[in-house]
């Protein structure tokens, strides 16, 4: 399967609650490349109604600097769900977020509760169930017949219905995270790694945000504005990947090399496979390029 075209970056995604009207004023210019307003987790039952509002609002007052506006729902499954479903449906979103998807039939339902949304509103969804790690294949395949397009790991969540200890390490959860990143690319889904509870330690962060990128994340999840300059570093290319991926894309495309299915680049061997990674990472760097510049 060929690479998922990059048509924007979503390397940092910083969560606040919709609930709080400062941090949403703060967040307006925050260079997080997503914003996602939450109805969900960091909500009280309390104000769940009065929080949905505010969301409304500030999607109707736009202003803000990230490329993408979300908004976290809560589930159908719960007393607010469908409500929060139908009024974001009213938005001009980039996506709704929904939590606890566990099965396809999950994907459908958030589907069909967004049908009347604009054509250009996705479906992001949480993976942070035990149910989920049974049935990411099938979860992902989704995409090919709903508005879902992204992914967002829930690792505390699941760490809690595992009863699991999330260690700086993360040791329990590698084999899910590397299965879902393979059952999201398999697919087309975008998929970004979970939060870090330790948002005061930027060093260990860097090093679990180092691991998801090293595990193929397309970006992490955030919930502290602190986190979004080392986490958008981490994941762009360094100058050196770009140089490199740059020499390769020249070396394939030298006349005396059309057909060839290996090269030698700077005295390394580059394969086709590599050419695909290499307009990729200058796609990535070009694209945080542009954004800097036009911020």
């Amino acid at each position: 399967m060929n690479a998922t075209p990059v048509h924007r970056l979503r390397r940092s995604a910083l969560y606040l609650p919709a609930s709080n009207a400062r941090a949403i004023e703060k967040a307006r210019g925050l260079p997080a490349d997503v914003v996602i307003l939450d109805l969900e987790d960091a909500v009280a039952p309390e104000a769940k109604d009065e929080a949905r509002e505010a969301a409304v609002a500030a999607l109707a007052q736009g202003g803000f600097a990230a490329g993408e506006v979300a908004v976290r729902a809560n589930g159908l499954d719960t007393h607010w769900g469908e409500a929060d479903l139908k009024a974001l449906a009213q938005t001009d979103a980039h996506a709704v977020l929904v939590p606890k998807v566990s099965i396809p039939d999950d994907i459908a339902r958030y589907d069909a509760a967004l049908a009347n949304a604009h054509s250009g509103m996705q479906l992001w969804a949480m993976i942070e169930t035990c149910r989920a790690v049974a049935n990411l294949d099938a979860i992902a395949q989704m995409a090919a017949s709903t508005r879902l397009s992204l992914w967002v790991m829930g690792t505390n969540d699941l760490a809690k219905e595992m009863r699991a200890q999330l260690t700086p390490d993360r040791s329990v959860f590698l084999p899910i995270l590397s299965l879902a990143v393979c059952a999201a690319r398999a697919h087309g889904v975008t998929i970004l790694d979970g939060v870090c509870n330790e948002f005061r330690d930027l060093d260990l962060f860097r090093a679990e945000a180092m691991q998801g990128a090293r595990f193929g994340f397309d970006g992490k999840s955030l919930i502290h504005p602190a986190q979004i300059e080392t986490c958008n570093k981490v994941f762009s290319p360094s100058v050196e990947d770009v140089a490199w991926a740059r020499a390769v894309i020249a070396g394939f495309a030298l006349p005396e090399n059309r057909g060839k299915g290996a090269i030698s680049v700077d005295g390394n061997m580059a394969e086709l496979l590599h050419l695909e990674d290499a307009r990729r990472t200058v796609a990535v760097a070009e694209i945080a390029r542009n954004e800097r510049s036009n911020g």
